[in-house]
């Protein structure tokens, strides 16, 4: 599989009010071409904010580490994404060879413009399409997101639809520039099961079609088991599991990702109670020395997990944990 993204030592700081705060911590991570990637964490992981640093959407406030690197590897060579400064050098990116699903598609449509001069623009900025060619693909990809009458849609603003079909038009915008890389941010969340079985058919279709790599930002362990071919599990800023889908949920190795999974309702029997993970999230200003999660870990080594940052350590073939219960030998 050929490489799509590299991503090294992502280090992101914002400057507010309240002091400088971390929100992405040492983040590194490879996508290939047609691969899916999940990112798994509760609200306040660093989820979006890591994902929108792939197009340099953060505000002016943001300040990335000195040895951050992001490589977009393109058929004409490999892009440096954090060289892009100017608006003119930052359109390879935005909306051209990345395109990104946004969490709020109220927010991402301009309120007085038809949905459909929307998608036309944005087509005709980033392709050769004539107006004409670019109304029927953008017509095209309403009907594939589940839109009906997508030709009447087409010609209809935002508040002129409901929420879940705001975010199926929002993601037929995205799609219909056919992007190297997707990022898909909640795409989901929206909609009931029966279009977000739509929608997520769509995207492993122009997967296998286009060879576009995915990365699926989501709380639903469920979609990200069905979707993606990796999983990274992020907490408070730092990756603290990495690998295959399939082996990291059914053999998590970190507290944190065994704590996400027990949380889950479990449908075979429907009178075992939920397990949440102990305690909240603390303040990005209140980031705990040592290992991120050690403030919630019921098995935390005294001394040590609150001390120095675990490594990762390989469990099994491409599976990775942060984790001094196993930097220590334990198999736990």
């Amino acid at each position: 599989m050929n490489r799509l993204l590299d991503v090294e030592n992502l280090t992101l700081q914002f400057d507010t009010d309240e002091g400088r705060i971390t929100a992405v911590d040492n983040v590194s991570f490879t996508l290939g071409a047609g691969e899916v990637m999940g990112l798994v964490g509760e609200s306040g992981s660093g989820k979006s904010v890591t994902a929108k640093s792939l197009m340099k959407l953060n505000p002016d406030n943001a300040i990335y580490g000195d040895e951050t690197k992001i490589i977009l590897h393109l058929d004409g060579g490999p892009v440096d994404i954090m060289s892009l400064h100017t608006s003119s050098d930052l359109k390879v990116i935005r909306g051209g060879a990345i395109s990104m699903i946004f969490q709020e598609p109220m927010a991402s449509f301009a309120p007085a413009i038809t949905i459909g001069n929307q998608m036309v623009e944005q087509l005709q900025i980033h392709t050769d399409m004539t107006a004409k060619k670019a109304q029927e693909l953008s017509i095209e990809m309403l009907a594939r997101v589940g839109i009906s009458d997508a030709s009447t849609r087409f010609k209809q603003f935002a508040f002129e639809l409901s929420g879940g079909m705001r975010q199926r038009a929002m993601i037929a915008m995205a799609l219909s520039t056919k992007p190297k890389l997707l990022i898909a941010d909640e795409p989901t969340t929206a909609l009931d099961v029966t279009i977000q079985a739509q929608v997520i058919d769509l995207m492993k279709d122009l997967v296998s079609e286009f060879g576009m790599g995915i990365i699926f930002i989501t709380h639903d362990l469920g979609v990200i088991a069905q979707t993606a071919d990796s999983v990274a599990v992020m907490y408070l800023g730092r990756l603290v599991e990495q690998g295959p889908v399939r082996e990291v949920i059914r053999t998590p190795a970190h507290p944190y990702t065994k704590g996400l999974i027990a949380a889950l309702p479990q449908l075979d029997d429907l009178d075992v109670p939920l397990t949440p993970i102990p305690g909240d999230i603390p303040s990005p200003l209140e980031r705990p020395p040592g290992c991120v999660f050690n403030t919630r870990c019921a098995v935390a080594i005294e001394g040590l997990c609150t001390r120095e940052i675990p490594l990762f350590t390989q469990v099994a073939q491409k599976h990775q944990v942060a984790c001094h219960l196993y930097s220590e030998g334990d198999d736990k």
